[in-house]
C-alpha cells in the first residue's frame, strides 16, 4: 500500500485523503484533459519543525502555465498559497513528494475544454528513491514521444503520459529498468518521465527545447549548476549513437532526481561518474538547505 498523506485539498476543502473521490464520468478521467505537477518536500536535516520544497514557485508557475491549455485561468499564487497550507496540514515526518492536478472536472460526454467546469485537487506521498541511485539499465522504446504539433508539450498534459505508460511498462517486461523515447525526427529525446544528460569530453549535452522535450524544472537546475560550476553546457539534437559511447549519461526530474544510466541496451556504460556526482552531490546540498548560494530555490514553510 502506498503511503499516502492523510489530508488532500479536493473541491476546495482540505479532507481525508480516501474520502476524495471524483465521478466515473469526470471528463478528465475519458479524454486525459488534465495537468499536473510534482514537486518534492522534505523535513528540513537541521530543524524538525520546518519543511523544504524545492523551487515551489518554478512549480507552481508551470502548473498554471498547464492550465491555460485547458482553457483554466488558476494563478500560480493560488496554486503556491494550497500548497504551503496543504504541507503545514498534514507535517510529513519523511521524505514526500507532492501531486497537484487541474482537470476538467465536469461530466460531459464531449471532447472539449469550453464551457465545462474545471477543479484543482492536491494530494502527497511520501517517497524516497523513485529510482536506484545506484543507476539504471534503459531501452530505446519502440515508441516515439510526441510532437508538439499535435499536443501542447509544454505542459504536463495528463493524456500525454499514455506514451510513457506503455514505454515503461515495455522497458520493464524486457528486462530494464527504464525506457528512453525518441522523437519523430530520430533524436533522442527523453526518458519516460525524466529528462536526459550525456557527458562527452567534460560537456554536459541535453536535447534542447526544439525536441520535444518536457521543460523539466530539474534539468533547468542543472544546467544553471553545471554554468555555475564551469562545466560547459550544451542545449543540441543528441543522437543514438551517442549515448552508447558517452563518458556519462544520467536521467533528471522531480521523482528521479539526478539518476546515472549504468547500461543501455546491451552497452554498459562506465562506473566512473565525476560529474554526475559532483552535480547530485551539489543538487542535494541545495535541496537540503546546505547552500547558502541558492537559499531562494528553497522554500522554507515553519510547522505551527
Amino acid at each position: 500500500m502506498d503511503n499516502f498523506l492523510p489530508l488532500a485539498y479536493f473541491e476546495n476543502q482540505f479532507i481525508p485523503f480516501q474520502d476524495a473521490k471524483i465521478s466515473i464520468a469526470t471528463h478528465a478521467l475519458h479524454y486525459g484533459t488534465g495537468a499536473f505537477g510534482g514537486l518534492r518536500g522534505i523535513p528540513d536535516p537541521e530543524n524538525n519543525q520546518q519543511i523544504l520544497l524545492f523551487r515551489l514557485d518554478r512549480h507552481c508557475q508551470r502548473l498554471r502555465d498547464s492550465s491555460k491549455f485547458l482553457n483554466y485561468d488558476l494563478p500560480a499564487d493560488k496554486i503556491q498559497n494550497i500548497i504551503v497550507e496543504f504541507v503545514k496540514k498534514n507535517k510529513p515526518k519523511d521524505s514526500f513528494y507532492i501531486r497537484p492536478f487541474v482537470y476538467n472536472s465536469g461530466l460531459g460526454i464531449a471532447p472539449r475544454i469550453h464551457n465545462i467546469e474545471k477543479n484543482f485537487f492536491v494530494y502527497g506521498i511520501e517517497l524516497g528513491d523513485y529510482l536506484s541511485a545506484e543507476g539504471v539499465s534503459c531501452r530505446i522504446s519502440s515508441w516515439y514521444r510526441q510532437e508538439d504539433r499535435n499536443l501542447p508539450l509544454r505542459g504536463k498534459i495528463s493524456g500525454a503520459y499514455i506514451t510513457s505508460s506503455l514505454a515503461k511498462t515495455e522497458a520493464i517486461e524486457s528486462g530494464f529498468d527504464e525506457a528512453i523515447l525518441m522523437n519523430s525526427q530520430g533524436k533522442v529525446c527523453e526518458a519516460s518521465g525524466m529528462n536526459i544528460f550525456v557527458i562527452r569530453n567534460g560537456k554536459l549535452i541535453t536535447p534542447g527545447f526544439e525536441q520535444d522535450i518536457l521543460e523539466g524544472i530539474t534539468r533547468d537546475s542543472i544546467l544553471t549548476l553545471a554554468r555555475d560550476l564551469g562545466i560547459p553546457t550544451i542545449e543540441r539534437a543528441v543522437d543514438k549513437s551517442e549515448l552508447l559511447i558517452a563518458d556519462e549519461v544520467f536521467l533528471s526530474g522531480t521523482a528521479a532526481k539526478i539518476t546515472p544510466v549504468k547500461r543501455i541496451e546491451n552497452y554498459e556504460l562506465s562506473k566512473n561518474r565525476p560529474i554526475t556526482e559532483k552535480l547530485r552531490d551539489k543538487l542535494i546540498a541545495i535541496t537540503e538547505n546546505r547552500d547558502p548560494n541558492y537559499r531562494d530555490w528553497v522554500y522554507v514553510i515553519p510547522l505551527e
